[in-house]
């Protein structure tokens, strides 16, 4: 299995976050610590194995100081 390290949804980029689960609910208990981090998640079934991808907008942007 060589899963896509990215992947697009809706437009926004996700990152995988480099684990095979081998069952839904080790991938939901995973998925569950990254949103209680303010990620957005999306998981995937591949091969059998469960893949959560992550991301995380930037709550602001710094000022470039000219």
């Amino acid at each position: 299995m060589s899963p896509n390290l990215a992947m697009i949804s809706d437009g926004m980029k996700f990152m995988w976050d480099g684990q095979p689960y081998e069952t839904k609910e080790e991938a939901s208990q995973a998925a569950k610590s990254y949103q209680n981090e303010n990620f957005q998640i999306q998981m995937v079934e591949e091969g059998g194995k469960f893949l959560v991808y992550t991301r995380r907008t930037a709550k602001e942007w710094a000022a470039a100081v000219q």
